[in-house]
């Protein structure tokens, strides 16, 4: 990126920054801050602009007053100020044209910036609802695996207390053979 030769900036009255993407108002620029800009770019226009309307003023002023050698004098006058003005418009435009090229080049790199800001801010929430969405199925199965293991449990519970379990019963058969008391369904 080119900086301009001296150490004041062509859009502001501001210092030239060492760094462009440290000093985001070095980019922003109000529509205030644009007009007077402009105005300090080419203060002939304007003028050319003033003197032709104070020409018209004064040649509509002695057409009223039925001085027709003076509005004759303030047609020609506004005639000058409107070739005056487009004379300024156009050595202006070459003049000014390398500072025009610039601000162009600096408005398409703070639009690239905004957007890639803007890009990276979304990504940004795409990440984070990507960690809560994992976050959130994570304790969805922890809960999930707690409740089952306390069913698992609480049904495990439920047989030991009916006694209708399957190792109770194979206890109780063991028990019944070893003894001999008839309970486990066969002989010693």
């Amino acid at each position: 990126m080119n900086q301009p030769p001296s150490s004041q900036s062509p859009l502001s009255v501001r210092e030239v920054p060492s760094s462009f993407a440290d000093n985001q108002a070095y980019f922003d620029e109000s529509r205030w801050q644009k007009f007077t800009r402009r105005l300090k770019e080419e203060p002939l226009i304007p003028l050319g602009c003033a003197v032709t309307c104070w020409a018209l003023w004064g040649a509509t002023k002695s057409i009223r007053s039925g001085d027709s050698y003076n509005a004759q004098r303030m047609f020609r006058m506004r005639l000058y100020g409107q070739f005056f003005t487009i004379v300024a418009m156009v050595a202006g435009s070459f003049y000014y044209n390398s500072d025009r090229i610039l601000r162009k080049e600096y408005e398409e790199i703070l639009k690239e910036r905004k957007a890639m800001e803007k890009r990276n801010a979304w990504i940004k929430e795409l990440e984070a609802r990507d960690l809560e969405e994992k976050d959130w199925r994570e304790k969805v199965k922890e809960v999930t695996q707690k409740r089952k293991e306390e069913e698992d449990v609480a049904r495990a519970k439920e047989e030991a207390k009916k006694g209708d379990g399957v190792v109770t019963k194979a206890v109780k058969g063991l028990r019944g053979r070893l003894t001999g008391d008839g309970e486990g369904g066969g002989k010693p």
